[in-house]
């Protein structure tokens, strides 16, 4: 509502702000004491009790940054979302990748509805002032992704440390409810990223699906199901997540379908068997050129052209 009344950059300021406030209130007033108990209390079930109190925390925090986007912006998407889910059961969550909103609007919709969702995160990420430490003390796995074109034996290494850390993290969550959140085309979205991989999808990355699939191989059998999320958002002259915390998204267009998952996916090596990659490979790229066409008739639906230079 508030978006409707000032102006856009001082919306933004105000919904960073406050923002900021709830972060530092439920992060560090809250669960820091509590991921510290956890940190000095090695004992498997004291750990599984706190665990849950820094979910549930984490929880009221996505209850209150929902608040915050109901007053400030009052969003009004363009929701198609068929889909009946259990916050009993666990699930895998795709969705194409544009900016970090994605992840805060990914809160939004599935609190509640799901179990509490957890991301792959790029290294860098755990030394970002409060929220690294949060997302750690959350069990979110970070990734190598320190990839380099002349580099062979780091890159091999980086997958190494990459699949080794989705292992642990599988294991970890076998037999607990979870939402897995993969950004299967690893980066955000830009055209330049785009051109460098002379994509034939039009508003997509190529999918990778080494993580992927090493995650349906080791939890396959327990998701109810894949959640399959299309972002489209307004085009904007103002870099996505600033367009979004400015209020320019209130009118955004999203898609939730449910998939199920093909049993023939779930075991194989995808590292030592080619025949099973490949046939990964092409289920993953069937996904993700619908995905492509539905993204573009869901800008054509509303006589939105996607910008393409703005992804952050």
């Amino acid at each position: 509502m508030i978006s409707l009344l000032l102006p856009r950059w001082f919306v933004g300021v105000m919904t960073l702000l406050v923002m900021l406030l709830v972060l530092l209130f439920w992060g560090g007033l809250i669960f820091i004491p509590f991921m510290l108990l956890k940190l000095i209390l090695p004992f498997a079930p004291i750990q599984t009790f706190l665990s849950k109190v820094l979910v549930a925390i984490a929880q009221q925090w996505v209850a209150s940054n929902q608040l915050v986007f109901r007053l400030m912006h009052a969003p009004q998407w363009k929701l198609d979302d068929q889909t009946q889910l259990d916050p009993r059961k666990s699930y895998l969550l795709i969705c194409n990748h544009q900016s970090w909103a994605d992840i805060l609007i990914l809160f939004d919709l599935f609190h509640g509805r799901t179990p509490f969702l957890r991301f792959f995160l790029k290294r860098e990420l755990i030394w970002l002032p409060l929220v690294g430490v949060i997302c750690w003390a959350l069990d979110m796995p970070f990734m190598q992704r320190q990839f380099h074109k002349k580099k062979a034996i780091a890159n091999i290494k980086a997958l190494e440390q990459d699949l080794a850390t989705t292992r642990r993290f599988c294991e970890k969550y076998r037999e607990h409810p979870i939402t897995v959140v993969n950004f299967v085309e690893g980066t955000r979205f830009t055209e330049a990223k785009r051109n460098a991989q002379k994509s034939e999808l039009q508003h997509l990355l190529r999918p990778k699906s080494a993580g992927l699939s090493f995650t349906l191989n080791a939890m396959g059998d327990q998701f109810g199901g894949i959640i399959d999320v299309t972002l489209a958002y307004q085009p904007s002259k103002r870099v996505l997540a600033w367009s979004w915390l400015c209020g320019e998204q209130s009118h955004m267009s999203i898609q939730i379908d449910t998939l199920p998952i093909p049993s023939e996916i779930l075991t194989g090596n995808h590292d030592t068997d080619p025949a099973f990659r490949a046939r990964f490979q092409h289920w993953l790229y069937g996904i993700w050129a619908r995905k492509d066409a539905r993204l573009e008739r869901m800008l054509n639906d509303s006589g939105q052209v996607q910008p393409r230079t703005s992804a952050t």
